[in-house]
């Protein structure tokens, strides 16, 4: 532990990740694990990336909001585990504090944009599947570049503000954060001064960006339903819930941990189910993304096919 003073006046200067087992002899197993899980989370986040930007039919807001998914999982997995893949090899599991808060601030702000994407992505669905001759206005290229670009800016915010109001807490000790990576709940239960503030700004953030999306996301695909149903057609109704099926399953997982994530603040015991609900979070949905987005789209798989083989794609 390393302490920067004596007394009561002493502050942490460094935390200490328990990681996700303290047993020896499971460290190789689950290095081995979670290395090919990063593996595979880049190559498919890269792959659906490569596609949509060689397959001309893929140039849609639909795919253009993806392909951002895909940039964003792929920095939201790269902030936790290539660290831990680094204590697995040193056994060194301390983590400097300001390298704790940079990990916290980059976490926040990646998911946070995701929270926002998924619910333009929603938006997007609505447009298309609702209003469809005024889907190409509402919906330019203008428009897309300028949600993106609000959502990171959102999403900005927040992660500032919450990294800056942790900063002003105090770390007397102890210092050990039973995580694999750092986050709000599990430092806010090591504070020696009250987290009364912390922890409203949490409850807003929640609130601002985890209910309010979800609802905007239920409303969106509320309407969408109801348009749906009306087609008479059978092969409209499939082909309307199948763009919509792929994005209500990614909602689903990545709303589902984050509650579980945040909703439980001040709760020690349930440190060990956070472990898992944080492996959901972090390292099983954005490597399911890619599998979900493509298991039931004809049209990723195909640029997909052409992307690996090197075949052009057809006039």
């Amino acid at each position: 532990m390393d302490l920067g003073a004596s007394g009561n006046d002493s502050v942490v200067t460094e935390f200490v990740l328990l990681g996700l087992s303290e047993t020896p002899a499971l460290q190789p197993v689950l290095f081995t694990v979670f290395l090919l899980a990063y593996v595979a989370t880049l190559g498919g986040n890269l792959s659906i990336l490569a596609a949509i930007l060689a397959e001309p039919k893929l140039h849609t807001p639909m795919y253009f909001f993806l392909g951002n998914l895909s940039l964003l999982d792929v920095g939201c997995i790269s902030v936790t585990v290539p660290a831990m893949l680094r204590r697995f090899m040193s056994n060194n599991r301390s983590i400097p504090y300001g390298a704790c808060l940079s990990q916290l601030f980059c976490f926040h702000l990646l998911a946070g944009a995701d929270c926002f994407l998924l619910t333009v992505m929603a938006y997007d669905r609505y447009l298309a599947i609702c209003q469809p001759l005024t889907y190409s206005t509402r919906m330019s290229w203008g428009i897309q570049q300028a949600l993106v670009g609000v959502s990171c800016a959102f999403s900005f915010t927040n992660a500032l503000t919450q990294t800056v109001a942790l900063s002003t807490l105090d770390f007397c000790g102890p210092h050990v954060i039973n995580h694999f990576y750092c986050d709000l709940p599990q430092l806010f239960q090591l504070s020696c001064s009250s987290t009364q503030l912390n922890e409203l700004l949490l409850f807003v953030a929640a609130a601002f960006m985890g209910v309010a999306p979800l609802v905007l996301i239920t409303v969106s695909y509320a309407h969408v339903a109801a348009a749906v149903l009306r087609i008479r057609s059978a092969e409209g109704r499939k082909k309307a819930f199948s763009t919509c099926g792929s994005h209500l399953t990614v909602v689903s997982v990545f709303y589902g941990t984050g509650v579980f994530s945040y909703m439980r603040l001040g709760s020690v015991e349930a440190s060990d189910k956070d472990k898992g609900i944080g492996i959901l979070n972090t390292v099983i949905s954005p490597m399911l993304n890619p599998l979900i987005y493509s298991l039931r789209n004809p049209d990723v798989q195909g640029a997909l096919q052409r992307v690996f083989t090197g075949r052009r794609p057809p006039e």
